[in-house]
């Protein structure tokens, strides 16, 4: 589900307010301006000092992500792998160029204008691992802001609830405010706590999940196109790649490719219609 992330963040939220209401306390008690200052604008503060403001420009894109991310399709990458074998068996390698430019993913189209320019099947893996690497690397960095920023908020509020208890030890001749002060003390702990484990490191391990998925398919690719290189069956390249499609996905990858399965072992006249 893209919005997942999104719904698991709203059900955090709302479990964590329905228990304290059903415990006698008011919403409009959790919300104190100056807690909120200490915590937010101090967690800001420290992860731009260990990062970078370029860093702190992309993260109203990188919550974008976490919340809507797409579903890699990991067994319509297999079909589409499969049905560029069973053209490059018919008609050549040569032949597939002219799809080149209609495919959506740019990591897949690097790889099959390689293997369509004839490069070594060595520096396809070269440099489509490199890509790899690379995307793995801004990923973990991109993820790092919200690690960050998951490992300072609570210390932050520890830091906002000693100031308020500060203020509160300063003012031990008024009894009566006692209870509120030392209340709204404790309200900037609850905000470093709440903030880091139910937004912060939740978006970090999404983003880490969403980095996973897209290496996982990206490998599943690089295996397919040196496949259609070698001039596999198309029947050995979906066999190939099955092992990176999850458990529940692959019955529906076998369905999809049982004609082809079957359109191999007829004459050889038989398969090109088959296939087609």
């Amino acid at each position: 589900m893209k919005a997942s992330t999104a719904i698991g963040i709203g059900l955090a939220v709302v479990g964590l307010l329905l228990g304290a209401m059903m415990e006698g306390s008011q919403v409009g008690s959790f919300l104190d301006p100056p807690a909120l200052l200490i915590v937010f604008g101090g967690t800001l503060g420290a992860t731009l000092a260990s990062t970078s403001m370029e860093s702190l420009k992309r993260i109203p894109g990188l919550y974008r992500r976490a919340m809507s991310a797409e579903h890699h399709d990991m067994s319509g990458r297999v079909d589409l792998l499969v049905s560029l074998a069973e053209k490059a068996r018919r008609e050549g390698l040569l032949a597939l160029e002219s799809g080149v430019a209609d495919l959506d993913d740019e990591f897949t189209r690097k790889g099959l204008q390689l293997v369509v320019d004839g490069t070594e099947p060595e520096v396809i893996l070269q440099v489509l691992e490199n890509e790899i690497d690379g995307a793995s690397g801004r990923a973990a960095s991109d993820r790092a802001i919200f690690e960050k920023a998951g490992g300072f908020a609570p210390t932050m509020g520890i830091l906002g609830t000693v100031l308020g208890l500060v203020h509160v030890l300063q003012n031990l001749d008024q009894p009566a405010t006692l209870g509120p002060a030392i209340s709204g003390a404790f309200i900037a702990t609850l905000y470093g706590v709440a903030s880091a484990n139910v937004v912060f490191l939740p978006v970090a391990s999404k983003l880490h999940h969403i980095a996973d998925a897209e290496t996982s398919l990206r490998e599943l690719t690089i295996e397919g196109l040196l496949a259609i290189q070698a001039g596999d069956n198309p029947r050995v390249v979906a066999d190939k790649l099955e092992a990176f499609v999850p458990p529940e996905e692959r019955r529906a990858v076998k369905a999809a490719q049982a004609p082809a399965g079957k359109g191999a072992a007829e004459p050889k006249a038989e398969p090109v219609k088959a296939a087609a």
